[in-house]
């Protein structure tokens, strides 16, 4: 766990390790873009304008849904929503607000909106790579306690020991998993924190570093959800080669390889393993509201089948429309 990459010398600025591969998955969004989409736009650098629009549509939903999902810890404090450098981004919200905002661009420059669409998708899933990456290295998105090879331990005090050693009654979950005692904690304004690692006795650093109270074992779920982005990306980008091998051909049309599946596809399988993951995951609290379709699940695992939901019917919609335009000519 590295939440911080390096502190800028002379004026003590910290570079948070997050925010450098969001910047990485950013970058690599816009090179696979621009590559793949060198037959279809006008003039390149209205691929990159278009991003970076989505950029901050996507910082700024991921800092929106994060807000949302966990209120009570910005109530009184409306300033600290912009505080983005203390982590507390959820990837899934920035994704829709990023869709949302490439939709507009696309349409008030008129271009051929599903042939985007499906290369923005190849170039969604290899930003979402980094992205996770950037949640194991922050130490957010952590998974359950386990006792499979591959687990991980996290370091005192990071948000997956902060969590073994409270209860969570929005995950049912009336007690810890570590059963700290009450000298670990202090209390300040009325509420109760984990002491400053630098502030526990030589003994109790013992403790929490090698003996009974280490943090438990977890899922890499930020790791597993990289690996399936990275898988997800190929994937995208072998189903959108063959749809304009399919558009090409003389032959007869394949199925599902109309303008605008590559970018359905992404949802139903993203849907599906977000879903999936969430199994293992063990920070997003339960949810029971009017909207919730799987009850008992979490927030994500019911966008998760939406999603899935959204992908199939944007599918069937895609295959009956005619394929459109197939390339802008550019500017000279």
């Amino acid at each position: 766990m590295h939440p911080r990459l390096f502190e800028i010398p002379f004026i003590h600025w910290p570079v948070p390790t997050y925010g450098v591969m969001m910047v990485m998955g950013f970058l690599s969004a816009v090179y696979i873009i621009r590559r793949l989409s060198r037959d279809i736009t006008p003039d390149p650098q209205m691929v990159t304008n278009g991003a970076l629009y989505s950029l901050i549509a996507g910082v700024f939903g991921s800092r929106l849904f994060y807000v949302l999902h966990h209120l009570e810890q910005f109530r009184g404090r409306p300033l600290s929503f912009f505080a983005v450098w203390q982590g507390g981004l959820e990837l899934l919200g920035g994704v829709i607000l990023a869709i949302t905002v490439i939709l507009l661009f696309l349409r008030y420059h008129r271009l051929p909106v599903r042939r985007y669409l499906d290369i923005l998708a190849i170039g969604l899933m290899a930003a979402l790579a980094f992205g996770r990456i950037g949640c194991f290295l922050n130490g957010c998105c952590f998974g359950r306690p386990t006792s499979v090879a591959w687990a991980v331990r996290f370091p005192y005090g990071s948000d997956p020991y902060y969590s073994q050693v409270n209860p969570n009654t929005k995950r049912d979950r009336p007690q810890a998993y570590l059963q700290l005692p009450p000298e670990y904690f202090e209390v300040y304004e009325g509420l109760e924190y984990l002491k400053p690692y630098e502030r526990l006795s030589e003994e109790q650093k013992q403790a929490v570093t090698e003996g009974e109270y280490r943090c438990l074992p977890v899922h890499p779920t930020q790791l597993y959800s990289s690996a399936n982005a990275f898988l997800c990306c190929v994937l995208l980008y072998f189903f959108w080669r063959r749809s304009l091998k399919a558009e090409k051909s003389k032959g007869a049309r394949k199925v599902l390889s109309k303008p605008g599946s590559t970018f359905a596809l992404m949802f139903i399988i993203y849907g599906i393993v977000r879903f999936l993951l969430e199994m293992v995951r063990d920070d997003n609290p339960f949810e029971y509201g009017w909207w919730i379709v799987y009850k008992g699940g979490t927030v994500s695992q019911n966008l998760g089948i939406y999603l899935v939901v959204l992908g199939v019917v944007l599918m069937a919609v895609f295959e009956k429309m005619q394929p459109g335009p197939a390339a802008v000519k550019r500017k000279k």
